[in-house]
């Protein structure tokens, strides 16, 4: 009957090590592109030639990683310890390429943000010069139109009284204190026409700069971007250029060395694949295959009879019988001479004989 246990082990005991090699080449090849890409930035002036360069020197590094776990023990030291500070090296320098590739994107990326900030530190500028205006017109507006009500009120007070020859009061208006007031009054009616005009001209341009502070705002997708980069600076206290630094730091030391362990993790499970016996734990070279069954196979229930002798003790009954003499002295005389040697040797002659 097939152990359907040890088929699925065997199965995911194959499947595993392409698992795995995928994942490696999924990770190289990314940390790959963006080396390259970012070297390619480094060096703008020569973009093609290093992106050829860079990308021969990722396709050595993994040989070399493969080539260093397959042949360990065989290959001469001198070379082996040329090829790791190699590999090494071309870790280094994938890394440098990386972090200049993700520096350059945030880079851009901070650029726009600048932009935009600049655009609404203009623009703000600009809104406090109205703001500041429209201060000074609404101070003035409140002045003039204080002037305005006292012209009024001149005018609606404009009386003179005098007394004349008989001695009788008279009370006049004076025409050229009328003409004098009407004259100031106009001409303050008219400059409050033209600060009324003027301050809802300025609230409108306020208005404007508000409104287009708000669309440049909303417009951007830098929020989105740098949102989660701004709130680690505020709550750290630490500028937005030191978070992003960390981050790509953190990036660089886990992504290409990871590539490289997983390479060699594959160039193992490979080798374990290939492997057809194991040594088991009495140094002796078996089948993988028959290890793997017997670990897999389901433990037998054998039943074993065996007898035990236990000594029992045996309490011995010793009979002691008592001959009673029932026969008289005569008699027994006569079977004590039956004991003689010489009677003894007769009836023995006698028995042969046929005698007896």
């Amino acid at each position: 009957m097939i152990n359907l246990t040890s088929v699925i082990k065997n199965i995911q005991a194959r499947i595993f090590p392409f698992i795995i090699a995928f994942s490696a080449l999924a990770v190289s090849a990314s940390a790959a592109f963006y080396s390259v890409s970012g070297l390619s930035k480094l060096f703008a002036g020569a973009a093609f030639a290093v992106i050829i360069m860079a990308a021969s020197l990722e396709v050595a590094k993994l040989v070399i990683a493969s080539l260093l776990y397959q042949y360990r023990k065989t290959l001469p030291r001198l070379l082996k310890y040329y090829l790791s500070i190699a590999c090494f090296i071309l870790i280094l320098i994938t890394s440098m390429g990386i972090y200049g590739f993700l520096s350059a994107a945030y880079q851009e990326t901070a650029a726009k943000a600048n932009n935009i900030d600049s655009q609404i530190t203009l623009i703000e500028t600009k809104r406090n010069n109205i703001k500041e205006q429209l201060a000074i017109y609404t101070e003035e507006k409140t002045s003039i139109n204080g002037a305005v009500s006292d012209l009024r009120s001149g005018l609606s007070n404009n009386v003179i009284q005098y007394t004349d020859t008989l001695g009788n009061v008279l009370t006049t208006t004076s025409s050229s204190t009328r003409r004098a007031l009407e004259k100031q009054l106009d001409q303050a009616i008219e400059r409050q026409t033209e600060i009324n005009f003027r301050v809802d001209d300025l609230n409108q341009q306020l208005f404007n700069y508000e409104t287009e502070i708000v669309e440049v705002t909303s417009n951007a997708n830098i929020t989105g971007e740098l949102g989660p980069l701004k709130y680690l600076s505020g709550l750290t206290g630490k500028p937005m250029d030191k978070i992003i630094n960390w981050l790509l730091l953190t990036i660089i030391f886990v992504f290409d060395p990871l590539a490289i362990a997983l390479v060699i993790a594959a160039n193992f499970a490979f080798e374990q694949l290939k492997n057809k016996t194991i040594e088991n734990v009495y140094g002796e070279t078996v089948p993988r295959k028959k290890v793997f069954e017997v670990l897999d196979a389901e433990p037998k229930v054998k039943t074993i009879e065996k007898i035990v002798k236990v000594p029992v003790e045996v309490e011995k009954i010793v009979e002691k019988i008592v001959e009673k003499n029932i026969y008289d002295k005569d008699v027994e005389k006569k079977l004590e001479l039956l004991n003689h040697p010489r009677i003894k040797k007769a009836i023995k002659h006698a028995k042969r004989a046929g005698e007896l």
